[in-house]
């Protein structure tokens, strides 16, 4: 695809650098900046934006173990973020990365027993979520000035439980946006509810929908899709964008926790550089291990990518089968932010597997749309051979939980627990000597209830808060300010809706 070439500013220090240019996955042959795009969010014909090229790293392997985690995203996303300059980036970064978070390396490594542990809950929000969403304001900010746009940005996001707080968390009292969040009545955790309804934004908006994840991320799609309804909102000074996975400028930031781990395995000696390394990550809607993907492409030096689901596994029965079919019962589980049918950061995999026909992939995104399932061609499984994927029903989540802590004290959450039973099952499985880290996706003061209870601890005790004050004294952990300041937290969002409904709740709204 065409390039251009480009002479950066001096202070730049990147010149003749590539651009690299965002398409759609279903056809629009337009090619947009990365700044364009994570403005737009969502291609005008319904596809998701990929980079026309992967960049190639430049960097050392040997330099990494040397470098914080800000130096580290500068690195990574300076590669895919080529319209941005060095200064702007490295304004977002530091704005994104700083004391909201509780540890000074932003995203540890830990190792427990035999098992690494990426922990990414030490944001504001005590969820991974954070990593990304605690930028993608700065970023979004930044485009809108470089592109001279001066419309009121609205934020429309459906969340599974974490994206909706980081979110909200990231954007509240941002001038020049809005937002408003979509989640499941009763599909979240009690802690995860209470984190989005008690958000004092005044530019926040929190909608309970009577649905599941699916119809929440339908809903918000279709809005987004609605010509009719943007041109209306366009005619008021509104330009719709999205804070979830969608938005490019949530799927970069994320690619750089990838490669600081790898970073932090060579430093603590755990591999030597250029070795490769494994990574298992809890996988719902396909963002977070696509960034994983990214990674690798750009030639980071990843073995296989472990898609750990949970009890909804369509995720699993696709790359066992190359069938991908969402008709099937939808389960409430233990770890709900991986409660999901439609994987929506598929699409821009399967991109890649059509070998970057946007023709083919519309055709198979049309067909689940319409039928509910797609299947892959034998060439097109052939592109699937970096992924493993496997996935834990609850019996094995809440034993892993209770094994972790009574074999070394550390207490994880449903999702991350999802994850270390599937790191264990494919160690079992595979011959392969490459070594595993586990992204460690939430708190487990977020699941406190499910956490306690797989520890025999929960007692049926009806107070969330009681519970949190019990996982204190059982982990030595203090209860993180995410948890403590909704403790007594006014309800300031008690708005709910039929999934018919979401897109007049969106314009009265407005």
């Amino acid at each position: 695809m065409p390039k251009l070439l480009r002479r950066q500013k001096q202070k730049n220090k990147r010149e003749w650098k590539m651009d690299i240019l965002y398409r759609s996955t279903r056809g629009d042959k337009k090619g947009y900046t990365a700044s364009e795009a994570i403005i737009k969010g969502l291609c005008d014909d319904g596809g998701l934006f990929v980079p026309d090229s992967f960049p190639v790293f430049d960097f050392d392997l040997n330099e990494l173990p040397s470098l914080d985690y800000k130096k580290t995203a500068f690195m990574v996303m300076k590669e895919f973020l080529t319209d941005y300059t060095d200064e702007e980036l490295l304004n977002c970064i530091n704005r994104a990365y700083d004391e909201k978070f509780d540890d000074k390396e932003i995203a540890p490594l830990v190792k427990k027993g035999d098992q690494y542990f990426l922990e990414l809950f030490h944001g504001k929000t005590i969820a991974f979520k954070d990593m990304a969403l605690s930028i993608l304001p700065h970023l979004l900010t930044t485009a809108m000035k470089k592109n001279n746009d001066n419309r009121e940005v609205v934020i429309l996001t459906a969340t599974s439980g974490d994206t909706g707080k980081a979110a909200l968390a990231g954007f509240a009292d941002v001038p020049g946006t809005r937002i408003i969040v979509f989640y499941p009545k009763g599909g979240v955790s009690r802690i995860q509810e209470l984190q989005m309804v008690t958000e004092k934004g005044k530019n926040t908006k929190v909608i309970g929908v009577w649905g599941n994840f699916d119809d929440c991320q339908s809903g918000v799609k279709a809005i987004f899709n609605d010509a009719a309804l943007k041109e209306e909102l366009a005619g008021k000074g509104f330009e719709f964008s999205s804070a979830n996975s969608i938005n490019i400028g949530r799927l970069i930031p994320q690619v750089a926790y990838y490669v600081f781990a790898y970073g932090r395995m060579v430093k603590n000696g755990e591999i030597k550089a250029g070795d490769k390394l494994n990574f298992v990550v809890p996988t719902g809607n396909f963002g977070n291990i696509l960034a994983a993907y990214y990674a690798k492409r750009a030639g980071l030096p990843i073995g296989k990518l472990i898609c750990a689901s949970n009890e909804n596994k369509v995720l699993f029965d696709f790359f066992k089968s190359g069938v991908y079919d969402k008709n099937r019962e939808f389960i409430l589980t233990s770890s709900p932010s991986m409660d999901i049918l439609i994987s929506s950061n598929l699409e821009r995999l399967i991109y890649f597997t059509c070998g970057c026909d946007a023709k083919k992939n519309a055709e198979l995104m049309n067909s689940l749309a319409t039928t509910g399932k797609y299947e892959l061609k034998d060439d097109m499984k052939e592109e699937l051979k970096d992924f493993y994927g496997e996935y834990a029903n609850e019996d094995e989540v809440f034993a892993t939980i209770k094994a972790v802590y009574e074999d070394t004290g550390y207490v994880i959450d449903t999702h991350t627990a999802v994850a270390a039973t599937v790191e264990k099952k494919y160690r079992a499985a595979v011959k392969d000597d490459n070594k595993c880290v586990i992204i460690s996706t939430a708190s487990p003061y977020k699941f406190t209830r499910n956490v306690l209870k797989a520890i025999g601890r929960e007692d049926g005790e009806p107070d969330d808060f009681k519970l949190v004050d019990r996982l204190c004294e059982l982990s030595g952990v203090r209860v993180p300010n995410a948890v403590e300041e909704i403790r007594n937290a006014k309800i300031l969002h008690d708005t709910v809706c039929k999934v018919n409904e979401m897109k007049e709740t969106v314009r009265s709204s407005l």
